[in-house]
C-alpha cells in the first residue's frame, strides 16, 4: 500500500511511503485477534473480589434447633448459606486473570490489526515532528489539521517524546504510544492510525523477528 506522507499542520509533504506487505497486508487471522486481546484485558483485571464463605461469617456454630420434630428442614448452624446472612457458597476469592500468550501469536494478532486498519485505510503517515513545549493546544491544532477532531486516535512514535505525550494526555479519544507499547487491542479500540514516518521501520523489525 502506498501513502502520502504529511505535516502535522495536514498539508502533504510532497512524497509517499509503501507499507511493508508482511506487516500491513498479510491474510488476517481472528483467532489470534480474539486471544490477544482478550489477554491484555485479563490482564488489566485487577482479581482483588472476595466474597465470605460459610466459615468467615460471624456467627454461633450452635445448632439452631433440634433435628427432629420441628416439621420444618433440618438445619446446621446460623451461618448455613441457606439462611439470610449466611456465607455464600463457592464465592469469587482473589485471583490473577493473566494468562500466557506465545509471542508469535501476538505478532500475528499485532500483524492482524495493522492489516485491517489498512484496507479500511484509517492508516495516515506523519512526518516526524515535535513540539517545543508540552501544550495541549498543539496537539488538538495537529488533530484538527487533520480532520480527526472528533476520532479517535492513536499515534505510535518511534521512541517516547515527553511533549508530544503530555500535549496528548488531557485530550479525550485520543492515546499516543511508542513503538515497544503498541498492543492489539489499542490498534483495534483507535479508529485512526497516526503512524509517524520513522516508526515504520522499527514496527517492521519488531513483528518480522
Amino acid at each position: 500500500m502506498n501513502l502520502s506522507v504529511l505535516k502535522y499542520t495536514g498539508e502533504e509533504a510532497g512524497r509517499s511511503i509503501v507499507l511493508p506487505e508482511e506487516v500491513f497486508g498479510i491474510e488476517p487471522n481472528d483467532h489470534a485477534v480474539y486471544l490477544d486481546v482478550k489477554s491484555i484485558l485479563a490482564g488489566q483485571r485487577q482479581g482483588t473480589h472476595q466474597a465470605k464463605e460459610r466459615g468467615a461469617v460471624s456467627g454461633s456454630r450452635r445448632k439452631i434447633k433440634r433435628q427432629k420434630g420441628t416439621g420444618t428442614a433440618r438445619a446446621g448452624d446460623i451461618k448455613s448459606p441457606l439462611f439470610r446472612g449466611g456465607g455464600r457458597i463457592f464465592g469469587p476469592k482473589p485471583r490473577d486473570y493473566s494468562f500466557k500468550l506465545n509471542r508469535k501469536v501476538k505478532k500475528l494478532a499485532r500483524k492482524s490489526a495493522f492489516t485491517y486498519k489498512a484496507k479500511a485505510n484509517h492508516i495516515s503517515i506523519l512526518e516526524p515532528f515535535s513540539f517545543d513545549a508540552p501544550k495541549t493546544k498543539n496537539y488538538l491544532g495537529m488533530l484538527q489539521n487533520l480532520s480527526f477532531f472528533d476520532e479517535k486516535t492513536l499515534l505510535i512514535l518511534p521512541n517516547a517524546d515527553k511533549n508530544i505525550v503530555l500535549s496528548s494526555r488531557n485530550i479525550k479519544q485520543t492515546k499516543v504510544l511508542c513503538v515497544d507499547h503498541v498492543n492489539t487491542y489499542d490498534l483495534l479500540h483507535a479508529k485512526k492510525l497516526l503512524i509517524m514516518e520513522n516508526a515504520i521501520a522499527p514496527i517492521v523489525e519488531k513483528l518480522t523477528q
